[in-house]
């Protein structure tokens, strides 16, 4: 079990040892993220989850993202409130407010998977999530400094009362505690997923994006419905990479690298430069990953997010609503009420050439989910890396030419990107910028120290 805090990792792998199924340790853990991590994501987001099933070889992608409101809308949504957000100094701007809530999935997400691959009770697995909100998180270092770049979206509304109790936000070691959000868990573990789309949670949801000029229609809620995505799949060293085809293009960037293991280290540097700046996208954001194998060999990976967060928050439930909207370019062209938005996160199992499963790996990160998937699976499917090894390495990011390089990236490399044009920026540390891996299979279980991570192996 790995995923983006220690409580999360905890709460996946206390269900694997009561009993229960990869699925059932990656919907607790979800849920826990959703009360320890909501710096990164909340139940009111989105996400994907891809199962790998021993039994059968057989790999699913589930898609209980975002999508677009205002099915049955009786008028234009109010204008989306602009914001400035500074991720590691790269200045990206933001809409945030009423009007930038999707249709969430994550309350579906996680009922799509208990039904299908759950063998524990749905209460037991709600249950560590509903007590950790009793109790309050410990917040991560690093989840502190996203808080403090993600301020401006964090901070309206109920949302001081959360992350800055004593006027100041808060910092690495405090409590995390949300007001109300037991309750909703209790709710969710109580009525099942239905509650925050047909039910009471989903009535109090339409009416506050409504007062605030959003619209999200009792409409959006009632055919809210997670999908089944195709899955593809390219070749590393080998091994078959499987993952759903996403908005960052990482399975066709895969497919276009060379064969790294006979090329020299500055080449391959090279080479991974020139596949990541050909495809894909250049925008920011946040998410949390997991990823679960259990005892029979069937793995889980689920990446969610809330966006940035809207500013918007349910009543008494403690629950912050996404913005997914306010990130523009996750709306595709043609896109309609009721159709999904697009996405960068992209869960990910390896499997062997003869067939069993080698890895489940997925990261946090945006745009940089592709780079650290990526130098992830080179470092340990073409150098031998363990997950933590592979994960712990300095890695680089690409924007157009410029390549982000953290502290202790060879030398040699970077002089090799120099001279194929790029211009480095170096980095004084490892950094959240740079993505949260978490990796679990025959090399280890790995969590990304640059987001708090953990992984552990029962």
């Amino acid at each position: 079990m790995a995923a983006g805090h220690p409580l999360t990792t905890e709460v996946g792998l206390r269900v694997l040892e009561e009993g229960g199924s990869a699925a059932d340790a990656a919907v607790a853990a979800m849920l826990t993220s959703c009360v320890a991590e909501s710096v990164l994501t909340g139940i009111a987001g989105g996400g994907f989850a891809t199962f790998y099933e021993a039994s059968t070889g057989s790999t699913t992608c589930l898609d209980f993202f975002c999508s677009v409101p205002g099915l049955e809308a009786t008028r234009a949504a109010a204008p989306m409130e602009p914001i400035a957000v500074s991720f590691g100094g790269v200045p990206q701007r933001y809409e945030i407010g009423a009007s930038s809530v999707g249709v969430p999935g994550v309350p579906a997400g996680a009922g799509a998977l208990h039904s299908r691959w759950g063998r524990l009770p749905w209460t037991q697995v709600v249950s560590p999530a509903r007590s950790l909100a009793r109790a309050g998180a410990l917040l991560p270092a690093p989840h502190s400094a996203t808080l403090a770049s993600l301020a401006p979206a964090m901070m309206p509304g109920f949302g001081a009362q959360v992350y800055a109790p004593a006027g100041r936000l808060l910092q690495g070691g405090d409590l995390l505690y949300h007001p109300g959000l037991d309750r909703a868990l209790s709710i969710l573990a109580a009525d099942g997923p239905a509650a925050f789309y047909t039910g009471p949670v989903g009535r109090q949801m339409e009416a506050t994006v409504a007062a605030g000029g959003g619209i999200l229609t009792p409409t959006d809620l009632s055919v809210y419905e997670v999908l089944e995505q195709p899955v593809a799949s390219a070749s590393l060293a080998g091994s078959t990479v499987m993952a759903r085809p996403d908005l960052n293009d990482f399975i066709i960037t895969l497919s276009s690298l060379p064969e790294l293991d006979v090329m020299p280290r500055p080449a391959r540097a090279v080479a991974v430069a020139e596949a990541l700046r050909s495809f894909g996208t250049q925008r920011l954001g946040d998410t949390t990953n997991i990823s679960v194998v259990d005892a029979d060999g069937n793995a889980c990976v689920v990446t969610l997010t809330l966006g940035i967060g809207s500013g918007v928050w349910l009543d008494g439930l403690g629950i912050h609503l996404n913005s997914m909207l306010g990130e523009g370019e996750l709306i595709r062209p043609g896109t309609r009420p009721g159709d999904r938005m697009a996405s960068c996160m992209c869960p990910t199992v390896v499997t062997a050439p003869d067939g069993p499963l080698l890895m489940a790996i997925g990261s946090a990160g945006a745009t940089r989910i592709r780079t650290a998937l990526l130098h992830t699976l080179i470092n340990t499917l073409v150098d031998g890396d363990s997950a933590l090894a592979a994960i712990q390495r300095p890695r680089f990011h690409v924007v157009s030419d410029l390549v982000h390089a953290e502290p202790g990236y060879p030398e040699d490399e970077l002089e090799a990107l120099q001279k194929a044009g790029y211009k480095i920026q170096r980095w004084d540390r490892l950094d959240h910028y740079f993505g949260g891996v978490s990796a679990v299979g025959l090399a280890g279980a790995g969590g990304d120290p640059r987001r708090g991570g953990i992984g552990r192996l029962l």
